[in-house]
């Protein structure tokens, strides 16, 4: 699943959701404020776009929008996600106090109701964490953990591994049993084992976090950094059999398909049918281990870590999961390290934030459907759906006109783009949650039993048909998503609201912001990793072997240039990382041109606000970026984030679109001008 922008801990002004004093006891109809798609007063003019053209386009907007305090960056797509928080805080608190309601408002507002009831939670400090605690207490030998291990991962724990179901790689309508790397409380493996200073720092800091998370706990000082030292070199043993975020860009570096016997070699001391039995998985004759080395370094762990070692990696991974679910001490421990040290966050967010965060989360199809049938009018629906209709002729025609491509591998590609299936707005049936019990009174409880529904729903998969029409975001979420195994595109309502999709402004914006993301989202499947999956989502290699080549000669020139941007001090973009995502910022910004022009051919168009037809194309494109970011979350999204910083996504996109500077008047030599042998051509 690859998307175009990943809001950080995936982030929202309030809105007047209270009943006026004077009028009888009625909320007021939540409503989403408006921005335009395109805001001249977000432009600086001062700024010559042939020379900046992000700063051109945003340097307004980067000056009336400093980061909130409780924010660890502020662009457009974490303000209309905060715009949404405020909308979807207005309609749960309608949800939490409204008599008559059916059973999804009830499952949504007493979440609400219950995770806002911070005396309650307060009250119960720890407590409600104490029978994990005491299940791990209760283990008598290493050869207990995998029941153990299993009921963790169940209920949100990401602890020694991760695990659940996948698209077998081979046959993508069928769904296998999937265990991956993981265990790790730092955000990569990176953090572990780098040797600047920087990053010895963080380990320092995080130790001291760990240490402090055991206090909490109630362990003397002494014992808590004795633990926390323990956890450190747990981690960091796993941390070096762990594949990097770049070798995990190569789907075939993570398919290991095996029995479950063959898995029992590698790691005998784990008990692999034990944890399966516990998952509820049915019998199962194969499985995929996305790097079997890694599970020989977790074997080498049981061997030789002692048994109360293993307690102190449980207890602190329980205690630092549940974190944000329990008493204020655990949740300003976590914010301190997580948000504030790591990110540069200010403050902590508001509760009312983090509820509706919670709600999303875990009843997101249930909240889903009270934001669609207010916010996403079926002309919204349907002019989108047109829009990535037109992206993708655009798309066909690119293919047929490639040079670099044979005709067999055209062939191959086209087939794979008619395949895609376009995924807009909301799931055609929504999700059943009458199984999950949400009272009013217990938010670690709902907590916990919707965690465990999704867990098993998730597991339940394995075995049988592929369901083609399920949903990875709730439909309020503001991003979209390409997967490479479904072969679709998906874009939840709450990425085509204003300012993103703009139903009261010209084509221009709309098809440089939506558009572009639409065509993004379509050409990663065909990047450097995409393109390795056939129409029907199997890994499968249906290129040419000079195609595949000349593939990656082309993208190179992508690499090569985002090398070479800066992103905080000295700390330059991992273009190897970010390939997938710069390739499709720059495929799916010319998609959407080629497609606007088709769907305006034949219209007098006229400038506005002093800005030509093709200038707001690309001002609108570049509006969708505008950002302000902190260092330190930077620093962290520099490791861990496949997308290039905001100001490159614009200014490396525009410098490889002759047709930018035609719009620009830019002259040969400009910043924002490549002389034409070095443009960069993809898609």
């Amino acid at each position: 699943m690859i998307n175009k922008l990943l809001l950080p801990g995936l982030l929202l002004l309030s809105l007047l959701a209270s009943a006026q004093p004077n009028r009888p006891a009625k909320s007021a109809e939540p409503a989403l404020p408006y921005s335009p798609s395109l805001n001249v007063a977000d432009m600086d003019r001062s700024v010559d776009p042939c020379t900046d053209f992000y700063t051109y386009s945003c340097g307004g907007w980067m000056k009336s929008n400093p980061i909130p305090p409780d924010q660890t960056s502020w662009e457009v797509y974490a303000k209309l996600y905060e715009d949404n928080l405020s909308f979807l805080r207005a309609l749960l608190e309608q949800a939490a106090t409204e008599p008559n309601r059916d059973a999804v408002t009830q499952k949504i507002g007493d979440y609400y109701a219950a995770c806002m009831n911070e005396a309650a939670v307060e009250a119960r400090g720890a407590k409600p964490m104490q029978p994990e605690l005491q299940a791990i207490a209760n283990v008598k030998s290493t050869s207990e953990l995998a029941p153990l291990v299993a009921r963790l991962q169940l209920a949100g724990v990401r602890v020694l591994f991760r695990s659940g179901p996948e698209q077998d790689p081979d046959n993508s309508d069928a769904v296998i049993v999937d265990f991956a790397q993981g265990g790790l409380g730092l955000p990569d493996r990176d953090y572990y084992l780098k040797d600047d200073a920087k990053s010895k720092e963080t380990r320092e800091r995080y130790v001291q976090h760990v240490q402090k998370v055991f206090e909490l706990l109630g362990d003397t000082p002494s014992q808590a950094k004795q633990n926390a030292a323990t956890v450190m070199q747990m981690e960091t043993a796993l941390a070096r059999a762990s594949l990097t975020r770049v070798e995990r860009r190569d789907p075939y570096k993570q398919k290991h398909k095996m029995s479950p016997a063959d898995l029992g070699k590698i790691a005998p001391d784990f008990n692999w049918p034990t944890f399966l039995t516990t998952v509820q998985v049915p019998s199962v004759d194969v499985l995929n281990v996305s790097w079997p080395a890694f599970f020989e370094e977790v074997n080498k762990q049981l061997k030789s870590t002692s048994l109360d070692d293993w307690k102190s990696y449980l207890r602190f991974h329980v205690a630092n999961s549940r974190a944000p679910y329990l008493s204020s001490a655990f949740v300003n421990e976590d914010f301190a390290f997580y948000r504030q040290y790591l990110r540069g966050a200010k403050e902590l967010r508001p509760r009312w934030k983090r509820c509706v965060q919670y709600v999303d989360d875990d009843l997101g199809e249930a909240l889903g459907q009270v934001y669609v049938s207010k916010t996403f009018s079926p002309e919204t629906k349907a002019a989108t759906v047109d829009m990535t209709k037109r992206i993708e002729d655009a798309m066909a025609l690119r293919i047929q006109q490639l040079d670099w491509m044979s005709p067999a591998t055209k062939q191959q590609a086209l087939g794979k783009l008619h395949a895609i299936r376009n995924k807009v707005g909301y799931p055609d049936k929504w999700r059943d949650y009458s199984s999950v019990q949400i009272t009013a009174d217990d938010f670690y409880g709902n907590a916990l039993r919707a965690t465990e529904f999704e867990s098993h729903r998730q597991f339940n998969k394995v075995g049988k048909p592929v369901d083609r029409n399920e949903w990875d975001m709730t439909p309020p979420t503001v991003n979209a998503y390409y997967n490479p195994q479904m072969n679709d595109i998906n874009f939840p309502a709450g990425v085509l609201q204003p300012p993103l999709y703009d139903p009261k402004m010209d084509a221009a914006p709309n098809y440089g912001d939506t558009g572009s993301t639409i065509g993004h989202e379509l050409t990663h499947g065909f990047d450097d990793e995409g393109r390795q999956f056939d129409a029907k989502g199997n890994l499968k290699d249906w290129w040419t072997k000079q195609d595949a080549e000349q593939f990656t000669k082309h993208a190179d020139c992508v690499v090569d240039q985002y090398a070479q941007y800066v992103v905080v001090d000295d700390v330059k973009i991992n273009s190897k990382l970010t390939e997938g995502e710069d390739v499709a910022d720059l495929g799916g910004t010319i998609l959407a041109y080629i497609a606007w022009k088709d769907a305006t051919k034949g219209q007098e168009l006229h400038p506005i606000d002093n800005l030509t037809p093709d200038q707001r194309y690309f001002v609108g494109f570049a509006q969708w970026a505008c950002e302000n970011d902190r260092p330190e979350d930077l620093r962290v999204r520099a490791v861990t984030d496949p997308h290039s910083p905001a100001k490159y996504r614009v200014n490396g996109v525009v410098v490889n679109m002759p047709e930018f500077g035609q719009a620009f008047g830019c002259k040969p030599g400009s910043p924002m001008v490549k002389p034409a042998d070095k443009v960069c051509k993809v898609w």
